[in-house]
């Protein structure tokens, strides 16, 4: 009995000792940000990459590892990096939006990241967030589960897939020509797969396009990603189903589609089963788009080539859904997802609520002259300057600043924003009348720094109302260092009676949502990460036009709880 007894105590201490290393793995990658020459189309051109690559380095660790990246700015622009979807628990000056939680890292400059990765598992991404420099900086970022085991049986393979666009010109001239004009920025001229595009159909002889080789009756994983700047995509496998098993690094109830359709920001993962005759099969990104005219109405096509399939086998198209069918986006994914109750870090919903807020979301003006001394011609709507706001607030960060919202904070500096957000519109109005859509009482938005505070782990609501001000739009909401639960989404304007529609059961637990052109999203999350974050629309446009605002969440009760000192190399204003 005393030798089993040992026995037994050693697989234990043994079983602790493999649990602490896998918590305490550590990632560590040194990513050079530089200027690199891609061609495209039969033509070259200069993007701004990390370690050459379009998109940049997968990022792969384990739930309750380490990740440390070394960023060296050997590139032409300043730049901070966000992992998009971390929560980062505690380590708040690792998020990396400008002016928020840091200031930019300038060329020939250089910043560690480090945090933790905790309590979740899944796809998420890392990307630049200072400008438009997102639309080549980014990458995957995969979450393992610790134990190894997924909770469905193991996919043969796993593959990143990221969808993305491309721009004619650099997308920082892109920026500083809309920035100087008041107008919207160019469109752009294609989407990629994995950085490839689809050159055939842009006349060009090379061949560029993503190629996934399969073996017949395999199961793949797809880990998808939308990262182009303003579009959501459908995305299609021609005569193939998927199997959705997460959403932004949370299981989800399997729930099986000939569709994906995802946000700028989100992410998805999916089981893809190689069943159909041998072959070739285009899979294809398409936009979806509402409220818009000029738009890239392009597509990106990848090519899965089943393992023996006769070289001359001409690929078959999938029927792609119209661009603006809005009825299917919400019918057939959107709105059906539900999450793996049960699942690892799977999250009850909040059943008390202390904090509700009421936030509209929509574009708005901001009068020409006030940027312009000289009173030249604005190319937004009416010769004004576009902007946009979140209760008539539009967010921007006070010129001059001297340090990051999360500095004041830390330091107490009561002078660089205020904590008087609203918590509900100035005006009530029918929010989605387009007989609205251009009444000057309601286009005008004051510019301010203005944050909600909220006390450690406080529940908190939030009804984003999308309005139909100058005409409307959809907008993925990213909150930052949280994800929440989707209680609902619907048309219309939001009133009481929606609250029968909330599920309280399984809603999906997302970081990024969509909130539709002429409709409403309803979301709950506890605000128990304290520090300043970033709430904000995920169209790279919305962000500099003022389609912001932030939550300050108090410290906890101990320093554990608390926001810890900034890290000695933070870098300066």
């Amino acid at each position: 009995m005393k030798l089993f007894s040992f026995s037994l105590a050693c697989v234990f201490v043994f079983a602790l000792l493999a649990s602490s290393l896998a918590s305490a793995a550590i990632v560590e990658h040194i990513f050079k940000v530089q200027n690199t020459t891609i061609k495209r189309f039969c033509k070259e051109q200069v993007i701004v990459t990390v370690n050459g690559l379009f998109p940049g380095p997968t990022i792969n660790v384990h739930e309750g590892g380490t990740v440390i990246v070394h960023v060296l700015n050997e590139g032409p622009y300043d730049i901070t990096l966000h992992w998009h979807g971390v929560l980062q628990l505690f380590s708040p000056w690792a998020d990396g939006p400008e002016y928020i939680t840091q200031c930019t890292i300038r060329p020939r400059s250089k910043y560690t990241y480090k945090f933790n990765v905790t309590q979740q598992e899944g796809t998420v991404w890392w990307h630049a967030h200072a400008s438009y420099l997102r639309a080549t900086v980014h990458g995957a970022f995969i979450i393992k589960p610790r134990s190894g085991r997924f909770p469905f049986p193991k996919p043969y393979k796993q593959i990143p897939l990221i969808l993305g666009d491309l721009y004619n010109s650099r997308v920082e001239d892109i920026t500083t020509e809309a920035q100087a004009s008041g107008g919207g920025p160019n469109i752009s001229y294609a989407f990629t797969i994995n950085g490839l595009t689809s050159g055939h159909l842009m006349n060009c002889t090379e061949n560029e396009t993503f190629k996934m080789k399969v073996k017949q009756g395999k199961t793949y994983m797809l880990r998808m990603i939308n990262a182009a700047l303003n579009y959501d995509l459908f995305f299609k496998i021609a005569n193939h189903n998927f199997t959705v098993v997460a959403v932004d690094a949370s299981y989800t109830d399997h729930y099986v589609s000939d569709l994906i359709v995802i946000a700028p920001g989100q992410s998805v993962d999916v089981l893809f089963t190689a069943n159909q005759p041998t072959g070739s099969y285009y899979m294809v990104a398409s936009p979806y788009v509402v409220g818009l005219e000029d738009f890239d109405a392009n597509v990106a096509r990848g090519t899965v080539i089943y393992e023996n399939a006769p070289p001359s086998s001409k690929p078959i198209m999938p029927v792609l859904p119209p661009f603006n069918d809005t009825d299917t986006a919400y019918t057939k994914f959107y709105n059906v997802i539900t999450s793996k109750v049960r699942a690892p870090h799977w999250v009850p919903v909040p059943r008390k609520v202390d904090e509700h807020m009421f936030i509209t979301i929509g574009f708005n003006l901001e009068l020409c002259d006030s940027k312009n001394p000289n009173n030249a011609t604005c190319k937004g709507p009416n010769g004004h300057r576009f902007s946009a706001s979140m209760n008539n607030e539009s967010f921007s960060v006070p010129a001059g600043v001297k340090l990051s919202l999360l500095e004041a904070f830390y330091k107490n500096k009561s002078s660089v924003y205020t904590r008087d957000f609203p918590d509900k519109p100035p005006v009530l109005f029918d929010f989605t009348n387009l007989n609205d859509a251009n009444n000057t009482n309601l286009l005008f938005a004051p510019k301010s720094t203005r944050a909600k505070k909220l006390r450690f782990n406080s529940t908190v609501e939030v009804v984003f109302q999308n309005t139909a001000l100058l005409g409307g739009q959809n907008h993925p909401m990213h909150i930052h260092g949280y994800s929440f639960h989707v209680l609902a989404q619907g048309f219309g304007n939001f009133n009481r009676k929606d609250r029968a529609k909330f599920n309280l059961v399984n809603p999906q637990l997302r970081n990024t949502v969509g909130v539709p052109m002429g409709g409403w999203t309803v979301i709950r999350f506890q605000a128990n990460n304290p520090g300043v974050w970033l709430v904000h629309c995920h169209m790279e446009d919305h962000v500099p036009w003022g389609l912001a605002m932030i939550f300050e969440v108090e410290n906890g009760p101990t320093p554990l709880t608390s926001v810890p000192p900034p890290p000695a190399d933070l870098p300066k204003c």
